[in-house]
């Protein structure tokens, strides 16, 4: 199994699907315990969901699961949300803040995985980011996530059914950060919060440099607005998937429209 997968478009739109994947190799498993087995974590079937939503956008996927690393977190394991409970760079629990280990990973270990995994995925991330910014005079990132919408271990509440992240306007242009909340506050049926509990994680902080042309936003949704039940068997959901993913793709088609205008990188 190849740590990423490149599909290549001509948009100046990069996805980032960092937290699809469910790939575990066989040393790491061996390892987990019955409840890291389970996965729960997972993105379930966002890849899916924004399968086919907007012409010539590139998608970078990971292939492999977040408890083997975490294509989301900081290398260097700083915490994105100090204070707040939340899962490092390999996770020692759930999102729960259950054990999911039987023999947790060394130093040793983990650096192996940010070298096989973490690395790889980045590596591709930041060439397609920079072919399209060759391309274009600009790039824009759409980093797409999903989480249960009930969590009490990493939030109180319900969560937003539109959770957008652009680290308090650093990671892009206001223009992007102003489009895509206004089409999400216009959506009555769903509800919306910008920079709320998910400010964006290291993807969207790391490769948002407005001023180098490449802009970086974070959609977090609750995955009640797409699955049938936020529990296994984690069911795709056709009716809600139907109504949620031409929203989606006004989001996407609107970003690609701004790229223009944003002007070329420094």
């Amino acid at each position: 199994m190849t740590p990423v997968t490149v599909d290549q478009g001509d948009s100046p739109i990069v996805l980032g699907l960092p937290h699809t994947g469910t790939f575990v190799p066989d040393t790491v498993a061996a390892n987990l315990n019955d409840n890291g087995r389970k996965l729960a974590d997972t993105d379930w079937h966002i890849d899916r969901l924004y399968e086919g939503l907007l012409d010539g956008a590139t998608i970078v996927r990971a292939n492999f699961h977040r408890y083997v690393i975490d294509a989301n977190r900081d290398p260097q394991e700083t915490s994105l949300y100090p204070g707040q409970n939340t899962t490092t760079l390999v996770p020692l629990t759930d999102f729960d803040g259950r054990d999911i280990w039987e023999t947790p990973p060394t130093a040793a270990e983990i650096d192996a995985r940010r070298h096989a995994f973490h690395a790889p995925y980045h590596a591709a991330m930041q060439a397609e980011l920079d072919r399209l910014r060759a391309r274009h005079g600009v790039a824009i990132l759409y980093d797409c996530h999903s989480i249960r919408s009930r969590i009490p271990y990493l939030f109180d509440g319900t969560l937003p059914d539109f959770n957008i992240g652009t680290n308090m306007g650093a990671t892009c242009a206001a223009r992007i950060e102003t489009a895509t909340t206004g089409i999400c506050e216009a959506a009555i049926a769903y509800s919306t919060t910008l920079n709320g509990r998910f400010r964006g994680g290291w993807t969207t902080r790391h490769y948002g440099k407005p001023d180098k042309g490449i802009h970086a936003i974070q959609m977090e949704l609750a995955q009640s607005t797409y699955l049938t039940n936020q529990a296994p068997p984690w069911t795709y959901d056709n009716t809600k998937a139907a109504v949620l993913r031409p929203l989606l793709t006004k989001i996407l088609t609107n970003l690609a429209a701004l790229a223009p205008t944003l002007g070329g990188k420094s």
